[in-house]
C-alpha cells in the first residue's frame, strides 16, 4: 500500500471546530500519560496557531503542534519568540516532513513581520526526537554538546520560561520540572536505543534532561534569522514565498 505524504494547514485555535479538537485530544491520549481534556483544552485555547497534520484521503488527524508568539523584557530590550507546545505525530507517520515544511514557512513568515525585533524559537523538549530538530535545521542553538550556552542565551530562556512556568521552571537545570499530573511519553513510545545513544546529542540531550521519562523538559533556544537554518532546513522549507498572513 503506498502512504501519501501527509497535508500540513496553519489553522488559527479560534477557528477550530468541535471535531478537530477532540481528534487532537485522542491522538495525544495515545501516545502520552497523564494527559487530562481539562488542562489540554486550557492550553490549547492560550495558543495562537494550530499546524494540522491530515492524510489526504482520509483526512484523518495524524499529527498536530500548538504554536505561540510569546513577548518579553530581557535586560529593558523587547525580544519575540515563536513557543511550541503540545506536539505529536502519530507513530506510523514518524518521517513525514509536513510538519517541518508549515512550521517553517511560519517562522519564515514571522521573520519578515518582525524583522526589526530580536525574534527566537523557544523549545521545551521531553523527548530527543523534538531536541533533534535542532540540528538538523539550525546552525546555532542552545544548549548543546559541543558549546557553553552564553549568558545572554540564558537570559532570554530565563524570561521566557520564568514567565510562562514560574512555578516549575528550574533556572539552574534549564528544566521546566513535571508536576505529578504532568503528561508524559507512554512506555514504548520513542524509547532510546543503544544506536540512539551512540548518537552525541542524543547522549547530550538525556545527560542534561535525566527526568525526561517523568515528563521534565529542556528549554531550548535558536535565533529565528534565515541565515541560522541550515541547507537541510531549506530542502524541506522550500523556496518558494512565505505565507501572506500569519494573523495576530
Amino acid at each position: 500500500m503506498i502512504v501519501m505524504k501527509l497535508e500540513g494547514l496553519l489553522v488559527p485555535v479560534a477557528a477550530l471546530t468541535r471535531s478537530q479538537r477532540h481528534a487532537m485530544f485522542d491522538l495525544m491520549d495515545r501516545h502520552y500519560e497523564n494527559v487530562n481534556a481539562a488542562t489540554f483544552a486550557a492550553d490549547l485555547d492560550e495558543k495562537q496557531w494550530v499546524i494540522l497534520l491530515l492524510d489526504p484521503r482520509s483526512r484523518e488527524l495524524c499529527g498536530f503542534s500548538t504554536q505561540l508568539l510569546m513577548e518579553a523584557l530581557v535586560a529593558g530590550r523587547p525580544v519575540k519568540a515563536l513557543f511550541s507546545g503540545d506536539t505529536i505525530v502519530a507513530r506510523e507517520r514518524w518521517g513525514d516532513q509536513a510538519l517541518a515544511h508549515v512550521w517553517g514557512r511560519l517562522a519564515l513568515s514571522l521573520m519578515d513581520q518582525h524583522g526589526a525585533t530580536e525574534l527566537y524559537w523557544f523549545l521545551i523538549s521531553k523527548g530527543y526526537k523534538t531536541y533533534r530538530f535542532l540540528p538538523l535545521f539550525f546552525h546555532e542553538f542552545y544548549p548543546r554538546h559541543d558549546q557553553f550556552t552564553p549568558d545572554w542565551v540564558r537570559d532570554v530562556i530565563d524570561a521566557l520560561a520564568g514567565s510562562r512556568y514560574p512555578q516549575a521552571y528550574d533556572p539552574c537545570a534549564g528544566i521546566v520540572r513535571a508536576g505529578t499530573h504532568k503528561d508524559r511519553l507512554r512506555a514504548g513510545v520513542a524509547d532510546i536505543t543503544p544506536e540512539r545513544r551512540r548518537d552525541a546529542h542524543v547522549r547530550f540531550f538525556l545527560e542534561r534532561n535525566p527526568g525526561h521519562g517523568q515528563g521534565d523538559e529542556l528549554c531550548c533556544l535558536a535565533p529565528l534569522r534565515r541565515a541560522n537554518f541550515t541547507p537541510a532546513a531549506y530542502r524541506v522549507i522550500g523556496p518558494a514565498p512565505v505565507l501572506a498572513e500569519v494573523g495576530e
